[in-house]
């Protein structure tokens, strides 16, 4: 699959996409009040792609906060390298190529906040802090000790929005709230075994009955539909793609431990792969 040319909007980033829903989002999240008077300014960056994907959100609290907030519906262990990246474009779009960053006067910056607002089907606890330095490798085997606190640092509020988690977040912004209350309902009925544009007309028929996210679902029925169909089956690509990458890592695992005359058990235990598909390997290895 090619990278896209044009980007293509979330049900999530267009129902966030005005700025006194995101002034009311960041005050749910945060628990916090933002004065009307302070400007709340989107600088979602349309052109930068991972993995033919883009950011969600990214807007400025006036000239104080700039804040990144992405919506996943599986849990990216890779999230803070991403959203390391990612800030840095936005710095420099603020900065314009300012080149008083090379004087001798200090510059200020918004300071950067960052959340994943997850609503996944697997088991995830209410809230969770991914970090980047969880990430680094360990200088031990160097004959160095690892630095308590890291030079470079970047942590991630993973906030689960499913209906009846966080519910005092999401009571404070409707917003949220009406969506959690549609991928809630498309969820239950996949799980009644319908297919999935079938649970998401049947979400978007009940949610209009029952007054959740009406007018944009009045305006946008259509469009819901495309940009859900489209957003959910990626996301089901990227897993299968992730779960094909994992096996092809056991595999190689499994072939130098042959190489190594490891026994067949023990090879079975420390990779996870099924006796018939460890006996393949080894009747490969051999011609």
């Amino acid at each position: 699959m090619g990278a896209n040319t044009k980007y293509k909007s979330s049900v999530f980033s267009s129902l966030f996409s005005d700025p006194d829903v995101l002034r009311e989002l960041y005050c749910a999240l945060q628990g916090v009040t933002i004065p009307d008077d302070v400007p709340v300014t989107i600088n979602t960056l349309q052109d930068v792609l991972y993995l033919d994907r883009v950011n969600d959100i990214s807007f400025a609290i006036g000239d104080k906060l700039v804040i990144l907030i992405e919506h996943q519906s599986t849990i990216n262990p890779n999230m803070c390298l991403r959203l390391l990246m990612y800030i840095t474009r936005v710095y420099e779009k603020i900065l314009e190529g300012d080149r008083k960053i090379y004087g001798t006067k200090r510059i200020p910056i918004p300071r950067p906040e960052f959340f994943v607002l997850y609503n996944g089907t697997a088991e995830y606890p209410d809230e969770q802090a991914l970090k980047l330095s969880d990430m680094y490798e360990s200088s031990a085997s160097l004959g160095l000790p690892d630095k308590s606190r890291p030079s470079l640092e970047l942590e991630v509020r993973v906030i689960n929005i499913n209906q009846g988690r966080n519910g005092g977040i999401v009571k404070r912004c409707r917003t949220l709230a009406g969506y959690s209350a549609f991928v809630g309902k498309v969820q239950e009925y996949e799980r009644e075994k319908l297919g999935r544009e079938e649970a998401i007309k049947r979400a978007v028929k009940y949610c209009l009955e029952h007054d959740i996210l009406k007018e944009f679902l009045t305006e946008n029925a259509t469009e819901v539909m495309n940009m859900l169909t489209t957003e959910w089956n990626w996301d089901d690509a990227l897993a299968v793609r992730y779960e094909e990458g994992r096996e092809k890592e056991r595999e190689e695992v499994a072939r130098n431990a042959l190489a190594e005359g490891a026994t067949f058990d023990f090879i079975k235990k420390i990779t996870g792969l099924d006796m018939e598909t460890i006996e393949g390997l080894a009747s490969n290895a051999g011609k």
